[in-house]
């Protein structure tokens, strides 16, 4: 399996197409902006070049990695894709317009999987008729940082299609765990909850986003506060997360905080905009 498809030109689509090609597979890479396709690679170029201006790689990694990357201008160009990874909004049914779409033009052994962090991956597999091969590959912001990918099989997802992934994101040099298809599997449901309360207490007057990010740095020894982490992240990630989070189990303990609505309604996303709970 050689040949990679990615879906979404964004953050996380740029990144993640910046590492598979590292690790030496062939990308195609398409976003219904074709403006934002071009902006990704122009990232991932500039990005490479400084690299090489830093020594951190040679000019020879450089152009391999550039030369493994390409633009696909619709989506049927990803008919040959061995595996599909699905980085488009965090919205169940834009989602299962993409699996659609997908389900169409692939063939049979090819994996389809989406990066959501807390959609259900078997309700994005009902828009296919291989669910089968549906599965959540949970990538971390930033891609090319953190080392964890949670694995999420749906209900009918076969252990083919879960031990081909797992070899996958080993040739990518990440580690995994395997996640049971619940929302917001194991990472946001402890996450998601903490970047709330936080946000919650500052929607309070309580205090200031830095004396709650170093309460919880100094007070427990993490490397990031939860607010400095919904930066990084994403406002409006965080914000999906809670709303999918809160219609999949129903709890009031997983309404988001009515601030991450302010936020995100006035374009405050956080590093990605210049401008969060902080200033950037």
């Amino acid at each position: 399996m050689n040949n990679v498809g990615i879906i979404g030109a964004g953050v996380m689509g740029a990144d993640l197409a910046h590492l598979i090609a590292e690790a030496n597979y062939q990308v195609k890479l398409f976003d219904a902006n074709i403006t934002q396709t071009t902006n990704a690679i122009n990232s991932i170029h500039l990005k490479l070049n400084k690299y090489v201006e830093n020594g951190r790689i040679t000019n020879t990694d450089s152009e391999r990695i550039k030369s493994k990357i390409s633009i696909a201008k619709n989506i049927e160009e990803l008919s040959d894709t061995d595996i599909f990874l699905e980085a488009v909004k965090e919205d169940i049914n834009v989602k299962k317009v993409v699996f659609g779409q997908l389900n169409a033009i692939c063939s049979g052994g090819s994996i389809l999987a989406s990066i959501t962090s807390s959609i259900s991956i078997t309700e994005i597999a009902s828009a296919t008729t291989m669910p089968e091969s549906v599965i959540g590959l949970h990538f971390l912001n930033p891609v090319r940082v953190l080392p964890l990918v949670e694995i999420v099989p749906g209900i009918t997802t076969t252990r083919e299609t879960v031990e081909m992934s797992k070899s996958f994101i080993k040739k990518l040099g990440k580690e995994f765990i395997e996640a049971k298809d619940y929302p917001g599997f194991y990472l946001n449901r402890i996450l998601y909850p903490l970047i709330n309360e936080a946000a919650f207490l500052l929607y309070e007057g309580g205090t200031k986003p830095e004396v709650i990010d170093k309460a919880m740095k100094k007070g427990l020894n993490l490397p990031m506060g939860p607010l400095e982490i919904a930066d990084m992240v994403g406002i409006d990630i965080i914000l999906g997360i809670g709303d999918e989070m809160f219609r999949g189990y129903a709890d009031q303990k997983y309404r988001p905080c009515p601030l991450l609505r302010r936020y995100v309604a006035s374009g405050y996303l956080g590093k990605k905009t210049g401008r969060g709970f902080y200033i950037y």
